[in-house]
């Protein structure tokens, strides 16, 4: 597999927001996968941009903030190169939860912050990070939108959410991309909403493409997650859950141990298969996880390759939910705690 894969592009959204085909998430660089190093998280990034990911995918409450400091760090003077994409609408509560705010006044607080955070002038793409349901979505959108008119945010993005916030959206404002979870054990975008989303043109954005790290074939058993490490107690990484998924991971390694691939790149190449208009970006803070996902762009998926993933991981193949709070999936409740 090449380690430097020519550079290729996909568009989201039907004005036309083009990114490389694969994006990095930068999210792992500051909270929820175990202790990170911050020279090597730097150093990821740069790597990314060597080998044509230009694409970074952050938060404003990925580390409270610390890791739009981060990104805007390892950007400093590359900010032409890269297509940049930040969130808001989640914040930290004091006993660790999360709590959602969609108020017009909060999306211009949190852009202004996010903007000095990541030490830049205008963001390429503004995700409503979850639906606020005690605020109404076209008021959220209609405050994203005047960040749109004055400059300081060129596309407007939504993550995880529902089919009729969709609808709601699109009719204050075009929305470019959609963000959620999609991977060959998470398939559950492929029913209403991703079909809404194409309706109206919005490019897909699928986020933990590699399930969270257990579609690389990597973990092995619950014992191999750090102690701070969130996985630790995720519906699908415990108990009978983590034996029915690592049947399921078996079955991906084999066929990709055929192909002469890795579990993680046949599982990417899946992804980047879906569509023209779909652009994965898989989480990771070391260089040689990075190199290893870049090649599955240059992973060919035959017709033949297709059905038989469909045959081992169709949807609802995955055991265990993929919150801990169900609610959270299509942020659409006022109840969340954990935060992707």
């Amino acid at each position: 597999m090449p380690t430097t894969p020519p550079a290729v592009t996909r568009t989201l959204g039907r004005d036309g927001l083009t990114v490389s085909a694969q994006g990095l998430g930068c999210m792992g660089m500051s909270q929820m996968y175990g202790p990170a190093d911050r020279a090597e998280s730097i150093a990821t990034v740069h790597r990314a941009l060597e080998l044509g990911v230009t694409f970074l995918d952050t938060s404003d409450v990925y580390g409270s903030g610390h890791n739009e400091e981060l990104v805007g760090e390892a950007i400093a003077g590359r900010r032409d190169e890269v297509q940049l994409a930040t969130k808001f609408s989640l914040s930290r509560t004091p006993d660790g939860g999360v709590r959602i705010d969609g108020r017009p006044e909060n999306v211009r607080a949190c852009a202004e912050a996010s903007l000095r955070r990541l030490g830049v002038e205008v963001i390429d793409l503004y995700y409503q990070h979850r639906v606020d349901p005690r605020v109404p979505i076209e008021d959220t959108v209609g405050a994203m939108a005047e960040l749109v008119a004055e400059g300081k945010v060129r596309h407007l993005g939504l993550s995880e959410a529902s089919a009729a916030s969709i609808r709601r959206a699109v009719a204050v404002h075009p929305i470019a991309a959609l963000q959620s979870e999609w991977s060959l054990w998470t398939r559950d975008l492929e029913g209403e909403v991703l079909g809404v989303a194409r309706e109206h043109g919005i490019g897909i954005v699928p986020f933990s493409p590699l399930g969270r790290g257990f579609l690389t074939g990597a973990i092995r058993s619950p014992e191999d997650f750090g102690a701070d490490d969130w996985r630790r107690g995720h519906p699908r990484f415990t108990g009978k859950a983590f034996t029915a998924n690592l049947r399921l991971v078996d079955a991906v390694r084999e066929l990709a141990a055929e192909k002469g691939v890795t579990a993680g790149q046949l599982a990417l190449a899946w992804v980047l298969a879906q569509g023209d208009d779909v652009v994965p970006i898989p989480g990771t803070k070391r260089r040689a996880y990075l190199e290893e996902n870049v090649a599955a762009n240059a992973v060919e998926l035959f017709a033949e390759d297709l059905a038989r993933l469909d045959e081992i991981a169709p949807p609802g193949a995955a055991a265990g939910g993929r919150y801990v709070d169900s609610s959270y999936a299509y942020g659409d409740s006022p109840e969340h705690r954990p935060v992707s």
